[in-house]
């Protein structure tokens, strides 16, 4: 992975406590130092460390650079057989030494990253109680209500715990419901904030709320790690919830809540309830809504195009669909001096009883409602499918979000591009297999005048031998950034005018501003460069809300994204200064994000 970020860090912010410059404070020796995932070196602990911290004798003799590890690593890596047992080995790495683990992933982060996330983490969550070797993270259980802040508490102090992402296992990667495996997706998203935005990884909480599944093969799996009943719902549930945010919120009064994976019925639910109190996000409903709008902006961009005039029809609406038509909504209300309802008119929703109308009545879901048109609008007019819906609104953007694959007809992308000159499509669908249309067929049936973003890569499309570069919308390139800002700026809660911000400062990223045969979103590979003007810009919209509550964030756009460069954590071995353990911080023991460390004060 590219990475822009000096690698002199400035001594100007270099007393922040998230600070990353000089060295750092370590009372562990011998052994239990190599047994330390953050501090241990291995093999590249210098000769001087190797005499303070008592490791002669506990590693072979030869002193080798951290570039010398990763080769040996990505040799190690490379010799198993299969993408599953690459992630496993990953894991494995993770346990024993974190720098070394982020690097090689950074330095390899396009061959890796399916690895590690999807749809590699899909399988692994799959395989959770099968392969499960250690535990990682905070599992809480709904017959343990009396129990929630109890178990959260061992994770650290009140100023220890900077980003929680919690999830309770119900629709996991598309793949559904795992239960007590989505662990594992609390794990990787969290791996993704530090690799792409330099969240300190010691300073993070992966949770599990196990509510029961509903999954029969995990039910009659007698080696299921989690509880054997079927998935509790209502009061019980909503309590269960709420317990864990409340005490969430008294442990660590400044940690930010990542919501992940809630199946349809409450993803959008708990976020409604909770965003207007506390500073949470959900990647589902939320990241990929930006990603896609910043995408549809640099469309917008280059086929000289309003967001306030544009057209949109999303087909499927579940909680992906319905989170981008939110974010699209938002922004356009931003933009002009339309209501939120207003702007929802400029977005048709197509599900499986075809466009949304009211008169579907409790066949809604909560997210849905905004999107529901007056049946009188389409009096005698077909709306029972897709294609009747383009050939009526003529839209200047169609959105795919169905994980129907071959959605995307040729008839309907032609339909479509007869009546805009740039059609802006996006078959944003994962994994590649429930593509609603190859981007291929997409340039040819279109003569290559579309406007292309996929859900997964693809390779660059040709038409009449000119090339155009496929955008991802990948979450990654946006949600780390946003989180990252809202830990530096300690912000209340996370505004919809922060989205739009960080949205903005996406958009800006674009290769297509400058070529329009470029992709329309920057390349992930330069995501920590991404997710510094992102943050900045979520920071300077926190500070002009009034919500962010940290003291002496720099009003300089130049100090600004230096402080925040300052506080990113890099995988880099620094130097280690031995301390007394009387006198150390958890940190310094090894125990900052370790279960069952915290004080006995609390």
């Amino acid at each position: 992975m590219a990475s822009n970020n000096k690698e002199f860090k400035s001594s100007k912010f270099g007393h922040l406590p998230l600070s990353t410059s000089g060295p750092e404070e370590c009372a562990l020796t011998g052994s239990a130092l190599l047994r330390s995932p953050y501090h241990n070196k291995g093999s590249a602990f210098p000769s001087n460390e190797r005499k303070e911290f008592k490791l002669f004798g506990l590693l072979p003799p030869n002193v080798q650079t951290i570039q010398e590890q990763v080769d040996r690593a990505y040799q190690q890596y490379s010799s198993h057989p299969d993408a599953l047992a690459k992630n496993t080995f990953m894991t494995s790495m993770k346990e024993q030494n974190e720098v070394l683990y982020y690097r090689l992933i950074q330095d390899h982060l396009k061959e890796m990253f399916s690895i590690i996330y999807t749809p590699t983490e899909g399988d692994a969550i799959q395989n959770f109680s099968r392969l499960f070797r250690r535990p990682e993270g905070c599992f809480l259980n709904i017959d343990d209500l009396d129990r929630v802040h109890e178990n959260l508490a061992q994770w650290g102090d009140p100023e220890d715990i900077d980003y929680i992402v919690v999830t309770d296992g119900e629709e996991i990667l598309g793949i559904g419901d795992q239960g007590v495996g989505g662990i594992l997706i609390s794990v990787a998203k969290l791996v993704l904030t530090t690799l792409c935005a330099g969240i300190h990884p010691s300073r993070t909480l992966p949770v599990v709320l196990d509510c029961g599944t509903d999954n029969e093969q995990l039910l009659n799996d007698e080696l299921y790690l989690g509880l054997r009943k079927p998935r509790v719902r209502g009061k019980q549930y909503n309590d269960f919830v709420d317990t864990f945010v409340q005490s969430a919120r008294k442990l660590y009064p400044g940690a930010y809540i990542h919501f992940e994976d809630f199946g349809l019925t409450n993803a959008r639910r708990i976020l409604d309830e909770y965003s207007p109190k506390i500073a949470c996000f959900n990647d589902d409903v939320q990241g990929t809504g930006c990603v896609t709008l910043a995408a549809i902006m640099a469309g917008l961009h280059v086929s000289k195009l309003k967001l306030t005039d544009m057209r949109l029809v999303i087909f499927g609406s579940g909680t992906a669909g319905t989170g981008v038509a939110d974010q699209v909504r938002d922004a356009i209300a931003a933009e002009s001096a339309k209501s939120k309802d207003d702007a929802a008119k400029q977005i048709w929703c197509v599900d499986k009883p075809g466009l949304l109308l009211k008169s579907h009545g409790d066949r809604l879901t909560h997210g849905q409602e905004p999107y529901a048109r007056d049946d009188g609008e389409w009096h005698g007019k077909d709306h029972s499918d897709l294609l009747s819906v383009i050939k009526e609104v003529k839209p200047h953007i169609l959105l795919g979000l169905s994980t129907k694959p071959k959605a995307f007809t040729e008839e309907i992308v032609k339909e479509m591009a007869k009546h805009v000159d740039r059609p802006i499509i996006f078959p944003l669908s994962n994994p590649t297999r429930l593509h609603e249309a190859d981007p291929k067929d997409i340039n040819e049936w279109t003569e290559g005048k579309a406007l292309i973003a996929t859900g997964s890569p693809f390779p660059p499309v040709e038409y009449n031998g000119k090339k155009y570069e496929v955008a991802e919308c990948n979450n990654s390139t946006c949600f780390p950034g946003i989180g990252l800002g809202a830990v530096l700026s300690r912000t209340k809660l996370l505004s919809d005018k922060m989205l739009v911000a960080a949205v903005k400062a996406l958009a800006a990223q674009s290769p297509a501003l400058k070529d329009p045969d470029k992709g329309l979103l920057p390349d992930v590979v330069n995501v920590r460069e991404i997710s510094v003007h992102i943050a900045a810009a979520v920071i300077k919209q926190a500070i002009e809300d009034g919500l962010a509550t940290e003291k002496g964030i720099p009003d300089n756009d130049n100090d600004l994204d230096e402080w925040i460069r300052e506080q990113m954590w890099e995988p880099r071995y620094r130097p280690l200064v031995r301390i007394e353990k009387r006198n150390a911080s958890k940190h310094a023991k090894g125990e900052l994000g370790v279960g069952g460390a915290q004080r006995e004060s609390r």
